[in-house]
């Protein structure tokens, strides 16, 4: 069978199975749809919970970025398995032991204020859309290539896709939906890799792979020979750094308190039974996690070397299949400058005459290495796994944010469960229309679009968090007043200088150095000077609330 009929046999197969699972557990409860009862098994909630947080960022544009970016890409690994480790061990098991449903509901009721919750509700649709809006756009950059259609039509399907199992069945059913899909996701990940990495290297695990030497020449390491070409087509080598120092510490501390902060991530730990469930639910994501973040330094180091050995200086008209499918896309380019045939691959833009968009290498990778049509198409499947469980679980906490947050515990008190649960439905329908809005009209590649969410949750959510949870005398004025100025002076960032609005510029006008998907880490710094600041201007919070405080901190 050619690439396309397996792609359709295999996303098929995943899609019904998805389906299958979402109508086999779909929520009859607001408990069921918002924590899937808080009876999850922890190694199923682990497995969750590494689908989850590996989305179309870390599955399909991660190892892209890194690709290009070599030395300076680490700030994403660094950035988001950093993140986690702090989100295991520093929060998660005392936010279970508050037991509620939401991270507005926890910021609510910890900081005994419904301006507190609707401050935090805006800030978790803030974080959730620009969130999403990448994942329909990997959604899309999939379809667009394997099934090929148009990126728009690809978003429209995958749309329809996630409403019907996010609506359905909330959390219940997307917990065990999303544990399928990573099996799916990690078998489509690794599978390449391991026959990518015996091609170049002689080594199946490409762990080792990526630090050996070449099987075409053992004495030549791979990496040097990525720098050499590297250095040949004017670009800095590709175990040197181009970014400054600072912008690499504020990206990689924005990711890091960002993943803390993330609401879609921090509600998983919320549907086990106990609080020792929530740790070591934990700790089997983070060994899921590892799995893939440990291989993609390598899968980017292969798809850089192959995609350079098969362009570079070649003929256009010998290009292989794969090139002009991808070229139909729009997401490859070509444009002969000097009209020799010839490709010119290059770091001068005035002579490059090959433009790739970042998020294509890792489902092209394959292709380029000329691997079996049938490994080709499970990297789709991949790729949809991937983006299709992360979309869902922030489309249910957009939707838990207004159904439960907003309209239980503010608008109408007295709604019974079943309106409650249409509300939430509705939420959830309305969100997957806006985020697909978002996927057709992205602001960047799909990992820096996800980057800039995990700023805004760095900026906002993080610090009431925290200080919401060690610190008893933080009051409700400071929380709200740090999550307020800290997610202003954020978006203010974003959209003067990733927008361009308000006057921005380019890198050599960023303040300090530091780049939009850094900013989060100052803007944070600031909500905890503010909140503090505040907290200390003001009255104390009630007796009973630093009690709370002190009592979800005991062991």
């Amino acid at each position: 069978m050619d690439i396309q009929s397996w792609t359709y046999l295999i996303v098929g197969i995943t899609f019904i199975l998805y389906i299958g699972i979402a109508i086999w557990s779909r929520a009859g409860t607001t408990g069921e749809f918002y924590v899937a009862g808080g009876g999850v098994h922890p190694l199923a909630n682990g497995m969750a919970t590494a689908a989850d947080w590996m989305s179309a960022a870390s599955f399909i544009s991660m190892a892209g970025l890194i690709s290009f970016m070599g030395y300076d890409g680490a700030v994403y690994l660094m950035g988001w398995t950093g993140g986690y480790v702090l989100l295991a061990l520093l929060l998660a098991p005392y936010l279970r032991k508050f037991g509620k449903f939401t991270v507005p509901d926890f910021i609510g009721d910890r900081y005994y204020s419904n301006v507190a919750r609707t401050v935090a509700v805006i800030c978790a649709l803030f974080v959730s859309f620009t969130y999403v809006s990448g994942q329909m756009r990997g959604v899309g950059v999939v379809f667009s290539r394997f099934l090929e259609v148009e990126i728009n039509t690809g978003i429209f399907v995958g749309m329809g896709i996630v409403f019907f199992y996010a609506v359905l069945g909330g959390m219940k059913g997307i917990t065990y939906t999303q544990v399928a899909q990573y099996c799916v996701l990690i078998f489509a990940f690794m599978v390449p890799v391991f026959f990518i990495s015996i091609q170049l290297t002689g080594h199946w695990l490409p762990q080792l792979g990526f630090g050996s030497y070449l099987s075409s020449d053992p004495s030549l390491y791979l990496l040097d020979k990525l720098d050499g070409l590297h250095e040949a087509l004017g670009f800095t080598a590709y175990t040197d750094g181009s970014k400054s120092m600072q912008d690499v510490f504020f990206i990689t501390a924005a990711l890091m308190v960002g993943t803390a902060g993330l609401p879609h991530v921090i509600v998983r730990f919320f549907t086990v039974p106990r609080v020792k469930d929530a740790r070591v639910s934990a700790g089997y994501a983070l060994f899921f996690i590892a799995i893939l973040y440990t291989t993609a330094p390598a899968l980017a180091a292969f798809a850089r070397t192959n995609l350079i050995d098969t362009v570079s200086e070649k003929e256009y008209a010998s290009m292989p299949e794969w090139f002009h499918k991808w070229e139909s896309t729009g997401l490859i380019k070509y444009d002969d400058k000097n009209a020799d045939g010839k490709i010119q691959y290059v770091a001068d833009p005035t002579v490059n005459e090959l433009i790739i968009d970042r998020d294509i290498m890792v489902l092209a990778n394959p292709e380029i290495a000329n691997l079996p049509a049938w490994v080709i198409a499970l990297v789709a499947a991949g790729g949809l796994a991937a983006a299709l469980s992360t979309a869902a679980g922030l489309l249910l906490v957009i939707s838990t944010s207004v159904a439960h947050d907003l309209i239980k515990k503010q608008i109408n008190p007295n709604i019974s469960e079943k309106g409650e649960l249409l509300a939430a439905r509705l939420a959830a329908a309305v969100a997957v229309v806006i985020a697909g809005y978002f996927g057709i009209n992205p602001p960047d590649f799909v990992a820096a679009v996800v980057a800039l969410a995990f700023g805004l949750a760095a900026a906002s959510f993080f610090p009431a968090i925290v200080l919401g949870i060690f610190y008893h005398r933080m009051n409700k004025e400071g929380a709200i007043s740090g999550m307020v100025v800290g997610l202003s002076f954020m978006l203010f960032y974003i959209i003067k200088f990733k927008f361009g609005f308000l006057g921005g510029g380019g890198p050599e006008d960023w303040w300090f150095g530091i780049s939009p998907e850094g900013f989060g880490t100052l803007a944070m710094i600031v909500n905890f000077i503010v909140a503090l600041l505040v907290a200390h201007l003001t009255p104390p919070p009630p007796a009973h609330i630093r009690a709370l405080v002190e009592e979800i901190r005991k062991p």
